[in-house]
C-alpha cells in the first residue's frame, strides 16, 4: 500500500513538468526564435518581414494550423516528405511543433514509420519548446483557436 502511494505521488510529481510545458509564453518564444532565424524567416503573405532570417529552412509565417511540408517552392527533405505521405492530413499544431523541435529526426521517424528516416533539420531545441510554439501561433493568423 505504501509503495502504491509513493508511486502515485512520484507519478504525479513527474507529470507536472509535462503539463506546465503545454502552455507556452509567446513573449519568451519570440526571444527563443533568435536561435531559429539563422535558417528560418517569418515573412507574411504580402512579403513583409516579421523576422528577417535565413532561407535554409522554410518561412514559418502561418505555420501553426498548416499542413506539414506545404510551403510552395521549398525543397523538403525525404524524411519530412515520408512523414507527410504516411499522414497526409497532419497539420502543425503547437504539440506537433514542440515534438518536432525537441528532436526532428525522432519526430520524422515516428510519423513516417521508417526507423532510418532523417530530418534535414539537425538543430534540437532542448528547452522552451512550448514558448517557441506559442510564439509561432502568434504569427499564424489561420491557426485554429485552442
Amino acid at each position: 500500500m505504501r509503495s502504491a502511494i509513493v508511486g502515485a505521488l512520484l507519478g504525479a510529481t513527474l507529470a507536472i513538468p509535462a503539463v506546465a510545458q503545454e502552455t507556452g509564453d509567446p513573449v519568451a518564444g519570440e526571444s527563443e526564435f533568435r536561435k531559429c532565424r539563422a535558417c528560418h524567416m517569418i515573412q507574411d503573405a504580402s512579403g513583409t518581414d516579421i523576422v528577417k532570417g535565413g532561407a535554409t529552412g522554410p518561412n514559418l509565417w502561418n505555420i501553426i494550423g498548416s499542413p506539414i511540408a506545404e510551403e510552395e517552392g521549398y525543397r523538403y527533405g525525404d524524411g519530412l516528405l515520408a512523414a507527410k505521405a504516411a499522414n497526409p492530413d497532419l497539420v502543425w499544431t503547437e504539440e506537433e511543433m514542440i515534438a518536432y523541435v525537441t528532436d526532428p529526426t525522432v519526430w520524422v521517424r515516428e510519423k513516417s514509420g521508417d526507423d532510418s528516416a532523417r530530418s534535414k533539420m539537425t538543430f534540437k531545441l532542448n528547452r522552451n519548446q512550448a514558448d517557441l510554439a506559442a510564439y509561432l501561433t502568434t504569427v499564424s493568423p489561420d491557426a485554429p483557436a485552442e
